[in-house]
C-alpha cells in the first residue's frame, strides 16, 4: 500500500486528487493539507510514502516544506504546478523534491507517477528534467551545491552522463561496461553526494558547474 498526502491551497484539487487515488487498490490517501506548514505537520504525523505538493500555497509554500520534509527518512515529494518550466519548479528540485506533475495531468499519468516516486525511481524523462534545470541554471555554480571531490574520474563520467540524460543502458553502451556496473556507480555518485535519487544527482551536476546549460539561440 502506498501512503500519500495530498497538499494543495484549493479545496478542489485536494478533492479531485484524493479521489482519482481512492479508485486504485494500492494507494491510501493518509491526509490532506491546505499550505506547506499543514503539510509538514500532517506527513510528520501520518509518514506518507508520497506528497503531491503544489509549489505555491499561502504561508509557507511547497518549496519551504519540501526543503523540511527531504531527508533520508522522509517521504518523497511530488511537485504539482501549473507550467513546466517554472523556476518555483526547479527550485523544489533544489530543495528535495523527486520530480513534477502538471496540475492537468491524466488519471493514468498520476497513478504511473505516484507509483515510481514511491518506488524510488526517476519520475521524468531525464531531457525533461534537464531542460528545466538548463532553464534556470545559468547563473553559476552554487555555493552551498555538493562537492564533487569524493567522487572517483569514473562516478564523476557518470554523473555527468546522467545529467546530460542517457539512461543507464545508454551508459554501459557509452562507457563499454555491463549496465550493473552503471547502477552501482550511480548508486555511489548519490551516497557519497547524499543525494535521494537521480534528479537530486541532474541538479547537483549543474549546480557544481560540471554541466554547463546551453546557450540560447
Amino acid at each position: 500500500m502506498i501512503r500519500v498526502v495530498i497538499a494543495d491551497d484549493h479545496l478542489v484539487v485536494r478533492t479531485g486528487f484524493a479521489e482519482l487515488l481512492d479508485t486504485q487498490p494500492d494507494f491510501e490517501v493518509a491526509g490532506t493539507a491546505a499550505d506547506g506548514a499543514e503539510a509538514v505537520r500532517v506527513c510528520r504525523e501520518v509518514a506518507p510514502d508520497v506528497v503531491l505538493m503544489d509549489v505555491r500555497m499561502p504561508g509557507m509554500g511547497g518549496i519551504e516544506a519540501t526543503r523540511r520534509l527531504a531527508g533520508a527518512d522522509g517521504p518523497r515529494v511530488l511537485i504539482l504546478t501549473t507550467f513546466d518550466l517554472d523556476e518555483y519548479v526547479y527550485d523544489a528540485l533544489r530543495a528535495g523534491a523527486s520530480g513534477f506533475l502538471l496540475k492537468d495531468v491524466t488519471a493514468e499519468r498520476l497513478f504511473d507517477a505516484v507509483r515510481v516516486i514511491a518506488a524510488g525511481e526517476a519520475l521524468l524523462a531525464p531531457a525533461v528534467t534537464r531542460r528545466l534545470i538548463s532553464e534556470f541554471a545559468r547563473f553559476g555554480p552554487r555555493s552551498e551545491a555538493p562537492a564533487l571531490s569524493a567522487l572517483t574520474p569514473r562516478e564523476t563520467q557518470v554523473l555527468r552522463l546522467v545529467a546530460e540524460g542517457l539512461s543507464n543502458p545508454e551508459i554501459a553502451a557509452r562507457l563499454m561496461v555491463t549496465e550493473e556496473t552503471v547502477k552501482t556507480h550511480v548508486s555511489r555518485v548519490l551516497n557519497k553526494l547524499g543525494l535521494r535519487d537521480r534528479t537530486q544527482a541532474v541538479v547537483a551536476a549543474y549546480e557544481t558547474g560540471l554541466v554547463v546549460p546551453r546557450s540560447r539561440s
